[in-house]
């Protein structure tokens, strides 16, 4: 790569790119930390992205109609960065440029949603980006036929890597884009044929062009150190009606004369004397962190050369009825419509009163034929069950390339990246995605579920067939250790309603959540209603409660959720019938227990009665309530599963496996 000829015949591009470069070498460098080379190799196109095609305003990081940016390759963090600092965000200073990577700093190891305006996902995963993309281009197609294109009308640019495309993530996304034909995608392919162990040859030889245009994108490419060639890319990109591949080949370590295009510039530092020489190379004259005057003014014009365009949306959308403005900015900020409570509350009400006994599965899509009549917002989904999930009700629609104001979107068997999806669609902004699979498929959705947890991005999962209870589909299907794992993971809330009462409030709050994901596990076999007197308060909001209180003296406690509430009751029957008095305490979410007050959780699990946990799932976690909690260890029991299950029909199953009420009763009197 002649260097030389790129700065003479672009000299004003060559300053800009290497403004980028010469912070991504000092910040890593600075750190002993991180990763140089990909910011290096991608500066040049980055710098083209930003000067002449990205539709943002750095003095307002949340307009609604900016492009969105996402850098899929999280792992080169530094690239975005730079252009958050040199483009003039407010939170991005030079201070939080020279701490990258340290306590405290907005600069983390790789970009994270929450931490620093600008960054529109959490990537570092490999694939992720890609694959939230995917959701974010949904979304602006979803609410521009809703809205309008006067005010929804922008593109979201992804930079991906070698890695990127290698995860399978990818796959499950490209393969939905593309089907969707979601033209303001487009894909900036780092194309530096280096991974961590070396060449891209070492472990993959897959054409990548090929894999995209089979999967209905459009694939372009340009030399990724040609400003004017970058341009051209980008220019026919927009003009696409399918998501675009822009092929953009580039060295890693660009300008590096021991590095460049090698795995040493990929995750680490280069070193004093290596940034030295390939300043030189540069024609760079400055110290560390130090940007000229007139580099970064011409940076500081290009991030404020939005504010004309974002003006000009203004008086589009204050064009817009009063009525119109409201919705739009009501859905933008995730706030939940004013009916949505008292919707809810009506259904309860009149549950209670019928008293179905129905799957939980099932209450969900009743309680889903209210929510989405009452809340515009909401876009569901599933991975290829949905007449098993009960996730499509009357009236959504279809989300398609045909039916951009549909309201269900068919993933296909991509649960990975349904949930990733959806994660870009809650991101995005206007909209409330929830999506549903086998609750055993969670372990292939878990990498982006982990990241909802993390960013904090009230994406709602439903997972049925919880337990056992699915029966003859055996033990391939069955999930066990799945409920131990998901209330293992920070910030999540996973709901186990007992019956249909209890999965409307859990939609309640899934619904009304800012900052937390849940899970839903619903099940395939019928469930009495054990709520039959109507109360306004959402006591599934307490996270437990007493179901049915001891008659005479308390002696036990039973704990419970799901389906195995019943068994709990049936057993509270046979004991009492003894003259043992027994608790029955529904169990439905154990994160929102856990945040009750001190003496509320005493009040529903007092100091000495026996206690019994029920649940078709593995022990773990449940010590906490047993012997916690004012619980003796010698005093509790867990009635549950201790292995895999197997396939037969459900009650033969829970028979066969000691999950009965009488194992139950039996459990409690031997602790008395």
């Amino acid at each position: 790569m002649d260097i030389a000829a790129l700065k003479t015949a672009n000299p004003d591009h060559w300053m800009k790119a290497t403004a980028i470069r010469a912070l991504a070498m000092d910040a890593v460098q600075a750190a002993n930390s991180g990763h140089p080379g990909m910011p290096m190799g991608m500066a040049d196109v980055a710098t083209v992205l930003f000067e002449r095609h990205l539709k943002f305003d750095a003095s307002a990081p949340n307009w609604a109609d900016r492009d969105r940016f996402i850098l899929s390759a999280g792992h080169g963090s530094m690239l975005i960065y730079a252009l958050l600092y040199l483009t003039g965000y407010k939170q991005m200073t030079l201070e939080q440029i020279k701490n990258f990577r340290q306590w405290g700093a907005i600069t983390a190891g790789h970009p994270e949603y929450g931490h620093v305006e600008g960054v529109e996902t959490t990537t570092g995963p490999l694939g992720q980006g890609i694959s939230n993309a995917v959701g974010f281009a949904m979304a602006e197609e979803k609410l521009r036929a809703e809205f309008g294109a006067k005010v929804v009308d922008h593109h979201t640019y992804v930079i991906a890597g070698d890695g990127c495309l290698m995860e399978g993530i990818s796959h499950e996304a490209i393969g939905l884009a593309g089907h969707q034909k979601l033209g303001r995608l487009i894909v900036l392919w780092d194309n530096n044929d280096i991974t961590i162990d070396g060449s891209v040859s070492l472990s993959d030889r897959t054409d990548q062009r090929a894999r995209f245009a089979a999967a209905g994108w459009k694939v372009l490419a340009c030399d990724g150190h040609d400003a004017a060639d970058i341009d051209r890319a980008l220019t026919e990109a927009k003009g696409s009606d399918q998501p675009v591949l822009i092929d953009c080949k580039t060295v890693i370590g660009f300008g590096s004369p021991a590095k460049a295009g090698t795995s040493g510039a990929h995750g680490s530092p280069l070193g004093d004397a290596e940034i030295a020489t390939t300043k030189a190379i540069y024609g760079w004259e400055y110290g560390p962190f130090e940007i000229p005057a007139d580099v970064l003014d011409a940076w500081r014009a290009i991030g404020a050369r939005g504010a004309t365009a974002h003006e000009e949306w203004k008086t589009r959308f204050e064009a817009l009825s009063g009525t119109k403005q409201a919705e739009f900015t009501r859905r933008m900020a995730g706030e939940a419509p004013k009916k949505l409570e008292s919707a809810i509350r009506a259904f309860k009400k009149q549950i209670a009163e019928s008293a179905p006994k129905v799957a939980t599965r099932k209450s969900s899509e009743m309680v889903l034929e209210v929510v989405n009549t009452v809340c515009p917002e909401t876009i569901g989904g599933s991975a290829d069950l949905t007449g098993s999930n009960n996730t499509k009700t009357a009236g959504l629609g279809v989300f398609n390339a045909e039916d951009r104001k549909g309201r269900y979107v068919y993933y296909g068997i991509r649960e990975h990246g349904m949930a990733a999806a959806m994660n870009g669609l809650a991101l995005h902004g206007g909209l409330k995605p929830y999506g549903g699979t086998f609750m055993c498929f969670t372990d292939y959705a878990r990498g982006a579920m982990r990241l909802s947890s993390l960013m904090g991005v009230p994406v709602t999962y439903v997972m049925t067939h919880d337990s056992i209870g699915l029966g003859e589909d055996g033990p391939t299907h069955q999930p066990v250790e799945h409920l131990a794992m998901l209330r293992a993971t920070p910030n999540v809330n996973v709901f186990r309603p007992c019956d249909t009462v209890e999965t409307a409030e859990a939609w309640e709050l899934a619904l009304t959540a800012k900052r937390t994901p849940s899970v839903l596990a619903l099940t395939r076999q019928g469930l009495p209603t054990y709520r039959t007197e109507h109360k306004v308060k959402n006591l599934t909001a307490q996270g437990a409660y007493v179901l049915a209180d001891a008659d005479g003296k308390r002696q036990a406690i039973l704990m419970a959720t799901g389906s195995e509430v019943e068994i709990a009751m049936e057993a509270r029957g046979l004991l009492q019938a003894e003259g043992i008095g027994t608790r029955v305490v529904s169990f439905p979410c154990w994160e929102l227990f856990e945040d009750q007050p001190e003496a509320y959780r005493r009040k529903v699990l007092p100091a000495g009665p026996v206690r019994v946990a029920v649940e078709a799932a593995i022990r773990f976690g449940w010590d906490r309530w047993l012997f916690g909690e004012r619980g003796r260890r010698e005093k509790s029991g867990f009635v549950g599963m201790h292995d895999f299950g197997a396939s037969a029909p459900a009650p033969t199953l829970y028979k066969e496996l000691g999950i009965t009420a009488e194992a139950v009763a039996e459990k409690v009197k031997s602790l008395l």
